[in-house]
């Protein structure tokens, strides 16, 4: 599975940004997909994520303001965020889980700075 992430950027304050990953390759596999971000000097952590079922969960301080969703048909999964914080500033990782055997797959990474 190879996963195309895209969306990040230089955003205000209080402004939106919509990221975008194309999944391809051994799609059939996919169970879960998903959004992890890594601020520097911290970890990985869930920012949120969607079964194939649309089952979402998202981390506590993005509630509200983050909204994932799905396309089960293009394979693909966006992550719109609205009323973005300079806390949100990361490195975005999109993700997939294997349906078989857990394994995740990993984007390369799209860079989200909110100035203040």
């Amino acid at each position: 599975v190879q996963l195309q992430a895209s969306g990040g950027g230089l955003v205000q304050s209080g402004g939106s940004l919509r990221l975008s990953c194309a999944a391809s390759g051994s799609i059939l596999d996919i169970n879960a997909m998903g959004w992890y971000r890594q601020a520097p000097g911290k970890q990985r952590e869930l920012v949120a994520t969607i079964s194939k079922s649309g089952y979402t969960i998202y981390t506590d301080s993005v509630k509200g303001r983050f909204t994932i969703s799905r396309d089960n048909a293009k394979n693909t999964v966006w992550l719109q965020m609205n009323s973005l914080k300079p806390e949100d500033t990361a490195v975005y990782y999109c993700n997939a889980v294997s349906r078989l055997s857990f394994f995740n797959y990993w984007g390369q990474g799209t860079q989200v700075t909110v100035s203040s």
